[in-house]
Formats: structure tokens, sequence, C-alpha cells
């Protein structure tokens, strides 16, 4: 099986073994370069690979090698930024490329962009007050390289961290403590193979390891686990989730990440023992949750959580879907339409996805039958405030929380043709221009979650409806007046009355764009005071 890795986790491996100590790549680096391996032959790599790695050498002495590093933790573990490694790169004489910037990371470069119909930057008569954004794809910023002491972990107290932590004596000891048995694999490379590779002071974009290259450390068969596509705890699954009770959500995580199966042992744990998750910080689920909602598969990964108990303890307002039958062109119960439409969900970003999960949360709760027939009067209001809590309880940030808000509360929009232009600019602002291409995902994936075709002609009428509108005045700031000149023409103060007649006027305007200019607006002005 061959393996390509980029040249700077190969170099920590020759500088820790040059140095005499042992050194293996570990954990789920390993897991993904063996799928990249198995699934991917057009030498791509996976652009979410995290390198790791183990030693026998102390922190002191790993920091000994790697002088720009930081160590902030008590778990044996120095950080390494690619800037610093570059550094110590030029510092040993290495002949540096232009681009400093590994194949690992130029795919991010390169990664295909979904074109966006509120695109300021493409609008051919952009209005003087809508400025166009800096659109510039800005590269993450890649993780450092973290370097851990083999150690064996102590009782774990508060179900997440090792009350102590020793140094272990072998890479074996290092992997008896982790989760599962696919991420409990390391990569040993001679260190005649590195010393070749090194040798010419060149730096290669990356290296191509064949399978006598190197040698793969596998106590636990996990490259067996990762064939067979299964999620198994390592040893006694009961044990390692009392140990780190986030577990419970990264086993469900994998499963849908990678699109696998969970062992039915590890499976019937994590029900036991899925009380437990209430011992860990809401940051901590939220980036587990995160990565399940943005899986190939969100779907069967809320449905896994139903069925282990997780679901319960974490967002229950889902639960409440469950057989609260809808009518109208809904062949589904609430539940059954949410999951779905999480799994249409075009877009990538977990807010929009959360969004598509929360649009409904409200129904079972506004539900009315009149007549025998089912309504559902104000469910997008009352479920954003819902949806806010949820939001809260996640910890995100106000702009996230705000996103999400936005989102539930008005993806019930309507269309007719007869709407005024006023009308499409009244929308606009309401959702905000930087939350009208969500919008339409959460559409989209709506009308897929119900059976419905993804768009229809009204859809699409009024999208190019509102790029016509993207030279209009979209907020009381684009005014051609303002504060100043009404309270300089009418002699009035600041206060109650001067932001009232501003926003009559803005009200004006949408109606009439061609009102927008500062004499006939002075002159309507007089009229409302």
């Amino acid at each position: 099986m061959k393996l390509q890795l980029p040249f700077e986790v190969l170099f920590i491996l020759h500088t820790l073994q040059q140095a005499g100590f042992e050194a293996f790549l570990v954990g789920g680096a390993v897991r993904d370069l063996i799928i990249q391996a198995a699934i991917n032959t057009s030498g791509e790599r996976l652009a979410t690979i995290d390198y790791d790695f183990t030693t026998n050498a102390k922190p002191a002495e790993i920091q000994q090698l790697f002088p720009e590093n930081f160590y902030e933790n008590t778990f044996g573990t120095v950080g390494v930024t690619h800037e610093n490694l570059w550094q110590l790169l030029e510092k040993q004489h290495f002949q540096l490329p232009e681009q400093k910037l590994t194949t690992l990371y130029q795919s991010c470069l390169a990664k295909e962009h979904q074109p966006k119909l509120i695109d300021l930057s493409r609008a051919s008569k952009l209005h003087s007050s809508l400025a166009a954004p800096d659109q510039t794809i800005e590269l993450p910023k890649p993780k450092p390289f973290e370097i851990t002491t083999y150690r064996a972990d102590g009782a774990y107290d508060d179900h997440r961290r090792p009350t102590t932590v020793t140094w272990g004596k072998t890479v074996e000891d290092d992997l008896m403590r982790r989760d599962f048995t696919i991420n409990a694999m390391a990569l040993k490379i001679p260190q005649h193979n590195l010393e070749e590779i090194f040798a010419h002071k060149v730096i290669p974009p990356t290296v191509t390891l064949k399978s006598a290259d190197y040698t793969l450390v596998d106590p636990h068969k996990g490259v067996q686990d990762l064939a067979k596509r299964v999620v198994k705890a390592v040893g006694d699954p009961n044990v390692r989730f009392k140990e780190d009770a986030l577990r419970l959500l990264r086993a469900l995580r994998f499963t849908v990440q990678l699109v696998m199966e969970i062992d039915p042992l590890t499976l019937q744990a994590i029900k036991e023992h899925s009380p437990l998750i209430a011992h860990i910080s809401w940051e901590r689920i939220q980036d587990e949750f995160f990565k399940m909602l943005v899986s190939p598969l969100p779907k069967r990964g809320i449905e896994l959580m139903d069925e282990t108990g997780l679901l319960a303890h974490i967002l229950p307002e889902l639960l409440e879907g469950k057989g609260v039958e809808q009518g109208g062109h809904h062949n589904t119960d609430v539940w059954t339409h949410t999951l779905d439409s999480v799994d249409h969900c075009p877009s990538l970003d977990p807010i929009v996805r959360l969004a598509t999960l929360l649009h409904d949360i409200a129904k079972p709760r506004t539900q009315k039958i009149t007549a025998g027939k089912i309504t559902f009067y104000n469910h997008e209001i009352v479920g954003s405030r819902m949806a806010v809590k949820v939001a809260q309880r996640f910890k995100l940030s106000k702009n996230d929380t705000d996103r999400i808000f936005t989102l539930v509360r008005y993806h019930m929009f309507y269309y007719q043709p007869h709407n005024t232009d006023a009308a499409i600019r009244r929308f606009m602002r309401k959702v905000g221009l930087e939350n009208i291409d969500d919008i339409l995902d959460l559409r989209e994936a709506d009308r897929l979650g119900s059976g419905a075709r993804k768009t229809s002609w009204r859809l699409e009428e009024m999208k190019q409806r509102m790029i016509e509108q993207l030279n209009q005045p979209l907020s009381v700031h684009d005014l051609a007046i303002d504060g100043h000149d009404l309270m300089k023409a009418l002699n009035l103060k600041p206060g109650k009355q001067l932001g009232d007649l501003l926003t009559q006027l803005f009200e004006m305007v949408l109606e009439d764009p061609e009102l927008n200019a500062k004499e006939k607006l002075l002159t309507k002005a007089k009229t409302l005071i």
C-alpha cells in the first residue's frame, strides 16, 4: 500500500530519530492515510488530515529539538507550528520553494466554491452605498503539529481528562489508551529511508512510500476494522466511555464521517453510558455535533443519537416531532421530514445545516386541527425563539445565533409574480444580504425533504428579481440624505422624531427608488413634520 506524505511530517520523524529517539506518526493521521491509499488513486490527499506524533522523548527533549514551540499542558504534548518548522528548515540550509504551502494545504486553494446568488463583487450596477466586500478566500491556518511523549493515563474522575499521566515505555503503551481501533495505529519510517530523502537538502513537494519503506504498528487490528468499516472501541468499551464521555459522540461522528458501522458491543456500551455526556462541556459537544451535521450522512447521525439515547440529552426538542402529522404536500411526520431535509441540505456550513435541522422545531407545539385540517400557524416565529435557545445551549457566538434566528424565522418566505420590487427589497433587507444564499439553501433542503423538486419557477423568478435589486437602497443608510441634512434644512434636533422621519422616508424610497435624491427627499420630509 503506497502512502503519500508531506515532507514536514518526514522531517519531524527524521529530527527525532536522528537525535536517538523513537518516533511514530500516530492516530487519525494513520487512519486517513490508509483510507486515502485504499480509495484514492489520483494522487490527491485528504485535506482534513491532522498529523500527530508520539515518541519516547520527554517534553523538554522535544523542545530542545524544536526550539520554537509551545507546551501549555500536563499531557506531554509539544506543539510546533508550520511557520516555525519552516524557520528550522531554513536554518539547516534546506532549499526552500517560493510557495511555502505543502500539497495538503494547496488543496484548499483549488477547492470548488459554489457561485453565490448575492455576490456584490459581480453586480454590474452596484449602488454606491453597498461597498463590495473583500471576497478573498482565506486559507484556514493549518493545525500545529503535535508531538506527544508515550504515556499511560491514570483514573478519569471527571469522565473527560485523566487525573494523572505517567510516561509510557513503548508505543504499544501509548496505543492502549486510545479510543477506537481505527485510531490506535502508528507508522514507523526507518531512519535510513529518511536520511536518503533529506540528504540533498532539497525539499520534495511530497514523498510516496511503498510498503517496504514503513512499518505499521497495529496491535488492536485497526486495519482489519477499517476494511470491515467498523468503529470499535479499544479494549473494553465500557471502560473507554467511562474514561472520556466525549467518546460517546466521537464514535457516532466517525461512523457517519467515514461511512462505517458501529461494533455491536461498542454500540451497546454507548447506550448504557449515554447519560455521561452531561459531564462534557457544550463547546466540545458542539464541535463533534457540527462534524456530524456536515458529514456525508447527517440523517444517520441524528438517528444514531436517538437510538443511543444521546439525542435526549443534547437536542430533545427534535424528538417532539415524532408522529406529528403534517398534511398538505407533506407525506411524512415532522421528525422524518426534518431528518430528510438536513440530509438534502446543499450547504456544508454547519450553521445552515443546524438551521435546517431546527426550521420546523416548533411544529409540534403549534399544531392545531380545525375541521380536519392540520395547521402550524406561526411555527416559524415560535421556532426562531426555540432555535435561539438551542444556539445558546451550544455556546454559539452572537453572530451565529443571529444567523440561526434569521434562517428559521424567515424560512417560510413566499413569492408571487405580482410582488412589487419594494416587497423584494424588503425581504432582502429583512433577511440580510449575507443570509440570502443560506436561506435559499434551507429552502432547497426543505423542498427536497418534503419530496418536492429542489426548486420551482416561482423561486427561480424570485432569485432573478433579487439580483436585479442589488443596485437599490436596502437600508436607511442608503438614503441620499442623513440626519444632519434634515436637522439643518428643517431646524430639527436629534431625537426620536428625527429617526422616525428617516424611517418614513426610507419606506417611501423602497416603494419608489426614484425619490432617492436629496432635494426630493427634503421636499417630502417637509410634508411629514
